[in-house]
């Protein structure tokens, strides 16, 4: 991530990317704890098991870099069509990809969670995240 981070942010968009990846550390934060406390997700390996049942990886580090990248490579002229596609592709494939942990690793373990909550708040983090950018920074 911190590759992707260091080739895909631009030095003009810096103070852009802070933003984007703290307003995503902000829902992810309350979103996280919120999923693993109602006993929905289990997260059997990760960092600091003591402190947190959370995924501290993925909440704090992976998916707030993801939502710097979606955010600073918006496209906001593009038609409707293009944009929605955008948000798809980046919600089916961070979909995919949990559903693919999900399955065959220890890292994610669904109780009461599927695939469409994953989508579901995926899409809705996305587009807050994006709305709190175009406000900040209006």
């Amino acid at each position: 991530m911190l590759i992707l981070l260091w080739k895909f942010v631009p030095k003009e968009k810096i103070r852009q990317a802070h933003v984007a990846f703290l307003i995503m550390q902000a829902f992810t934060w309350f979103i996280g704890f919120l999923v693993v406390e109602l006993k929905m997700i289990e997260y059997p390996i990760r960092f600091f098991d003591y402190a947190s049942r959370a995924s501290f990886t993925f909440e704090y580090f992976v998916y707030p870099a993801i939502c710097v990248i979606f955010n600073l490579h918006y496209p906001e002229a593009a038609s409707l069509l293009k944009k929605v596609l955008y948000y798809l592709s980046y919600i089916v494939t961070l979909t995919i990809i949990e559903i693919g942990l999900e399955k065959y690793t220890l890292l994610i373990t669904y109780i009461s969670w599927d695939w469409r909550w994953t989508f579901i708040s995926t899409a809705l983090t996305l587009f807050l995240s994006r709305k709190y950018l175009k406000w900040f920074f209006q």
